[in-house]
């Protein structure tokens, strides 16, 4: 609530916000309605120690205090409060395990966007910067209202065992953070959604429950992927910027960034990656040591966060706020890379939009997308679940697209595709596979795309993954392509008549029976037909100019006789009519 730092006994909160620079939290969800409150009021200390920290109610304090004077006891009164079950139950010698049980009442979901959209919020004007934190308030809001209406379910009956949406949505406490926890302060704009626990079931009653935590924690992947997505899309349809994929690690997944922003911004935003970096080869070396082998994938992502927290410092001291911070961060990037890569950020970020969208043309392929989703997520899985599809489609239309808005309702239609015609159920829990029947033809000599799944072993899964992708969508491509050129010569059944006729013109019957058309489409039919049609349209072509000759002399007025002439004279030879004289003139 205070920005991750230590308050000062008898500091009250708002004030200990002012110096820390951080603003003040704000509630979020639809669930507020029931307990009381508005989105966009502000969280107080004593609202949020109620809630978050005993799970009671957040007016707890009014409520218990008419209890009071309406003349329950105070054990009565107190119990009015509680949401849900007690905290004093994990206590209770009657609990299973009661030592080692603590009460877990919030989830911390942190909201952060890519590395260039920090430098561009810290180092831009100031009316970039107020878009950004725009588009990022519109990015979080959507993820959280896509986990209330999707995702959030409650504990039902006896163990919990039953799962059921809630009834009206969840209770959140955003805090926004400016700052990363690097030992030379660093711009990392960030939001800490606060998640309660406490919901209400589906009831007449109303009655007060638990969220299912592995619920939310099975779909945080795909709730990051759907924020990332709208996000890029904000920031696209205001500032007119554009996306582009940046490879941090030699065989991982690529992270979009805002295209035409100087990569070396990213290295000097970002020093707390560059600690922990410095501090994984001493871990590595010790971890080979012990155990005689490299780290697999998950032993390093255990050494990737021990070295996090090794190297993890405390906040500043000195009090600075948003403004002061943004001056010194401008300041430390102008001295690093020069004015002008500072100062001309938003240009080069509009310059880079327009030849990004000359060579990338924004469609999303159905077909396509989920042969690439199946392919990726069987390779770095195996078995899957739906979610796992999801947050694979998302990231599909956020590489496609690049900003571009996509359809609602297209990531699910992608994954549907890829349940549909790629996948088979395997185990139990709605486990899926990939159908390679349905990927792969049978025949052996289109069996070498199968090489990218069981070959270079030795790669990072995410690399397979891309090869296994590359193969399935160029198989996809050369179907396409073949179905194209077959349609193409012969789109119909070609009808050569079996001997030339003068006139063409057949009977309705015979059209329809076909008794004079011999159905054929080698080569030599279809240039017999060409010879045929070229035959008749010469005819036609010369039985119109006839036509037109004999109309124009039917027209033309009835000669008159001329006289007699002289006896000797010269005869004159009289044209024929329809023909032109060989010395000229108008016939």
């Amino acid at each position: 609530m205070v920005g991750d730092g230590r308050r000062p006994a008898g500091t009250p909160l708002r004030a200990a916000q002012d110096e820390a620079g951080v603003p003040p939290g704000v509630w979020k969800g639809r669930g507020l309605a029931a307990v009381g409150l508005t989105a966009g009021d502000v969280v107080t200390e004593r609202q949020a120690e109620l809630l978050l920290g005993e799970g009671r109610h957040p007016g707890a304090d009014r409520i218990e205090h008419e209890r009071l004077a309406a003349g329950d006891d105070p054990a009565r009164a107190r119990r009015a409060t509680v949401l849900g079950r007690p905290i004093e139950h994990n206590q209770s010698p009657k609990t299973e395990k009661a030592k080692e049980r603590k009460p877990w009442l919030a989830m911390d979901l942190v909201f952060r966007p890519p590395s260039t959209a920090h430098i561009a919020w810290a180092l831009g004007d100031y009316e970039t910067r107020l878009v950004l934190e725009l588009c990022q308030d519109i990015a979080r809001d959507k993820a959280l209202a896509w986990l209330e209406d999707a995702v959030a379910q409650i504990r039902w009956k006896s163990g919990g065992k039953q799962r059921q949406p809630v009834r009206d949505g969840l209770i959140v406490a955003v805090f926004r953070h400016y700052e990363s926890r690097a030992a030379k302060t660093k711009p990392l704009l960030h939001d800490h959604a606060v998640v309660s626990i406490r919901a209400r079931r589906p009831d007449e009653a109303g009655t007060w429950g638990n969220l299912s935590a592995d619920s939310m924690l099975a779909n945080i992947v795909a709730a990051d992927t759907l924020y990332t997505l709208h996000f890029m899309e904000e920031v696209s349809a205001r500032l007119g910027w554009v996306w582009e994929p940046r490879e941090v690690t030699p065989g991982r997944r690529p992270v979009m960034e805002i295209a035409g922003i100087d990569q070396r911004l990213i290295g000097w935003q970002s020093t707390r990656r560059q600690q922990i970096e410095d501090a994984l080869p001493v871990l590595v070396a010790k971890y080979e040591e012990r155990q005689g082998h490299a780290p697999g994938e998950r032993a390093a992502y255990a050494l990737a966060c021990e070295a996090a927290n090794q190297t993890r410092s405390p906040k500043r001291t000195e009090l600075l706020s948003l403004t002061e911070l943004r001056a010194r961060w401008r300041a430390s990037a102008v001295a690093a890379f020069g004015a002008c890569t500072v100062y001309r950020l938003a240009e080069r970020a509009r310059a880079a939009a327009a030849a990004v969208w000359a060579r990338v043309r924004p469609v999303v392929d159905v077909a396509l997308a989920a042969v690439d989703v199946t392919a990726v997520v069987y390779v770095m899985r195996g078995a899957f679940k739906h979610h796992h599809l999801l947050a694979e489609a998302r990231r599909h239309l956020a590489y496609v697209l690049r900003g571009r808005r996509h359809r609602p309702g297209l990531d699910e239609q992608i994954v549907q595709a890829a349940v549909d015609d790629y996948t088979r159920p395997v185990g139990r829990g709605r486990m899926m596979t990939a159908d390679l029947r349905a990927l792969y033809p049978r025949d052996t000599g289109d069996q070498a795309v199968l090489r990218a799944l069981t070959r270079k072993r030795s790669a990072a899964p995410y690399e397979r993954a891309r090869l296994a992708a590359g193969a399935l969508t160029a198989r996809v491509h050369a179907a396409r392509r073949a179905a194209r050129l077959n349609s193409r010569s012969r789109p119909h059944t070609v009808a050569v008549p079996t001997t030339p006729r003068p006139n063409l013109r057949t009977g309705r019957a015979e059209r329809r029976a076909g008794r004079d058309l011999e159905p054929t489409t080698d080569v030599a039919a279809v240039e017999q037909t060409g010879r045929t049609l070229e035959a008749a349209a010469a005819e036609m072509a010369a039985r119109l100019q006839a036509g037109i000759r004999e109309r124009a002399a039917a027209r033309r007025p009835t000669p008159q006789p001329a006289p007699a002439p002289p006896p000797g004279a010269h005869q004159p030879v009289q044209p024929v009519p329809g023909r032109t004289p060989s010395h000229g003139g108008v016939a």
